[in-house]
């Protein structure tokens, strides 16, 4: 079966890539952590483009896209560290399915929304006004204040939220709604660290061929291209894996468990592997302040806990595989 993008979505990444690059950069990233600049593009500026909206329905002001679609566009906004995370939106427009009202507000910016996982860090709770939560079977929206942490990675807006008391129920006998919404999280995840996993390696490549130690491109010993080499092959695995587990959420819904379950925990091993290999590519200079390689880093280690960390995702690789050979 082939997993590869087709020309109309190579053309989304085209206009994705060109918008995204002038809009943000690791250099947003570095004055979001350095003077608690706003992170960039923004959430009004990834709504006007259309792109943050992707999945929700054109009647109610969105694209009407697939989550490949959106995949295709997140893993452009993981090359540059973009904030917020286009997380955020796949997962509200599953959570909101069926609410015209609420999805048209997503979809023209005035609904400002995060989705709180119990006690856990909240993705894109900083500058957030409404919150979506799972109470019991039910799915709720709901005001509340957002205790921003100090930031790992200040692209991720991560706080600790308190709901307040104006709940409103958005769905009923939800939980498996909420269910599918987390695993699509989980591949749009996957999606923007394949972004950045990539830009990382490429900044590693291209320091390797122009460094020169005792008369020779650094890239050019053993050691070097070899980590490079091996983290390329990493890259190139999750590519399939990230492809696979977005056409699952769109086609084959008994799939996407095992795909996003998969695909969040080779993002998670195979996004550190490359910003440890561009840090120690660099050599001395790749341990400091002044270059970029430490906010691949930083978003490395953020994203590894999002939506459950590696080993958890791993573990549940094992049980679903394993549940298949049995049946």
């Amino acid at each position: 079966m082939n997993f590869d993008l087709d020309d109309e979505q190579r053309d989304l990444a085209a206009a994705a890539r060109d918008f995204l690059v002038k809009a943000a950069s690791p250099s947003d990233s570095r004055a979001a952590l350095d003077d608690g600049a706003d992170v960039a593009p923004g959430r009004a500026a990834l709504v006007e483009s259309g792109f943050a909206t992707i999945t929700v329905p054109e009647d109610a002001g969105g694209g009407g896209g697939s989550v490949l679609d959106l995949a295709v566009v997140a893993e452009q906004a993981g090359r540059v560290l973009a904030g917020p995370s286009l997380v955020t939106y796949a997962r509200a427009a599953v959570l909101l399915a069926g609410d015209q009202e609420r999805l048209a507000a997503l979809a023209d910016g005035s609904l400002a929304v995060a989705v709180v996982d119990g006690s856990a860090p909240t993705l894109d709770a900083a500058g957030a006004e409404q919150f979506l939560a799972l109470r019991g079977d039910e799915v709720v929206l709901a005001g509340g204040r957002a205790t921003v942490r100090d930031a790992i990675d200040p692209t991720r807006g991560l706080g600790d939220v308190e709901l307040g008391d104006d709940l409103a129920v958005v769905a009923t006998d939800a939980r498996l709604r909420w269910e599918h919404a987390e695993r699509v999280g989980r591949v749009v995840l996957a999606a923007e660290g394949l972004g950045a996993a990539s830009r990382a390696l490429e900044i590693g490549v291209e320091y390797a061929q122009q460094r020169m130690a005792f008369g020779r491109a650094i890239g050019s010993y053993q050691a070097v291209k070899h980590s490079l080499v091996d983290v390329y092959v990493q890259v190139e695995q999750l590519r399939s894996l990230v492809w696979w587990a977005a056409w699952a959420a769109d086609q084959a819904p008994d799939e996407l468990p095992l795909a996003a379950a998969a695909a969040k925990a080779a993002s998670a091993t195979t996004l550190e592997q490359a910003a440890e290999t561009v840090v120690q590519v660099h050599g001395g200079i790749g341990f400091t302040w002044e270059h970029d390689a430490h906010l691949f880093w930083r978003r490395a280690k953020v994203d590894r806990f999002l939506l459950g960390d590696d080993v958890d995702a791993y573990d549940e690789v094992a049980r679903l595989a394993m549940a298949q050979v049995s049946a």
